[in-house]
């Protein structure tokens, strides 16, 4: 069952959630400094990053209804949705942000298929999704330990598959989700990255639309031959040749095999 939507506000009202919002608005923002005039669709849990991104000429955010989703506080700019039918009309948003989306999705392919019919062909998508490799993916006080988490392999067959062509990939959130620790977080950030880039609490992939099915590897492409006419196709009406034209091949077999 997706997480109470009350769950997560709660989070992102506390310390951590307020650290962790910080730490990846910087690495959202360093992917899109500016969306002046772009149309914005926050899928999931996104409100609290999507605030930051003021320019955007529009900024919807869209959460999976479900148990809990309803208990939101009413005048929020959110709006309940189903995830195999987001009530977009085809190509509406430039960019896409999905946060606490993909985790505990009921079908991940039906609404991936949903967000590539409402990205514009030239749009872009940003997922931050729970590390598998990570202690953030195991300690349930963080929204990023429920649901399913994603290996770095599964998030990119998983958007290939949906007809997304992953362009950046990063991870984020190298300090343990803990509320003792003191300061920013930066330089957790900094020597994480460097030296165990494969820990970091959170995916973080960037992907353009793609408007063809990759090819199966190692799978020959079917060749359609052209079929072959049958052979009454071709049959000939000899009452249409006269009788020198048909006895014609009779005498030309005979002076062959007559003796020399």
């Amino acid at each position: 069952m997706p997480q109470d939507m009350r769950d997560l506000a709660a989070f992102y009202g506390a310390p951590l959630g307020q650290r962790t919002r910080r730490l990846l608005l910087r690495r959202l923002r360093a992917l899109w400094p500016d969306l002046k005039g772009r149309r914005l669709l926050g899928y999931g849990f996104a409100l609290p990053y999507l605030r930051t991104f003021g320019e955007a000429e529009r900024a919807i955010a869209a959460c999976p209804s479900a148990p809990g989703a309803t208990g939101w506080p009413p005048g929020r700019n959110m709006l309940l949705c189903e995830e195999d039918a987001l009530p977009f009309p085809d190509l509406l948003f430039d960019r896409i942000l999905i946060v606490h989306g993909l985790e505990e999705a009921e079908s991940l392919r039906a609404l991936l298929r949903q967000l590539w019919r409402v990205l514009a062909a030239e749009g872009r998508i940003v997922i931050v999704a729970a590390n598998r490799a990570s202690l953030w993916a195991q300690v349930e006080r963080s929204p990023f330990g429920h649901g399913r988490p994603f290996s770095w392999r599964e998030l990119d067959v998983l958007l290939r598959g949906a007809l997304f062509e992953p362009d950046h990939w990063e991870r984020a959130l190298y300090a343990p989700p803990v509320t003792t620790l003191t300061g920013r977080g930066n330089s957790w950030e900094k020597v994480g990255s460097r030296l165990f880039p494969g820990i970091g609490g959170v995916h973080i992939v960037e992907a353009s639309k793609s408007l063809y099915a990759p090819a199966s590897p190692g799978l020959a492409q079917a060749v359609k031959k052209p079929a072959l006419k049958v052979a009454q196709d071709f049959n000939l009406d000899a009452s249409r040749f006269s009788s020198e034209e048909r006895s014609r091949p009779i005498k030309q077999a005979r002076r062959a095999a007559a003796p020399v």
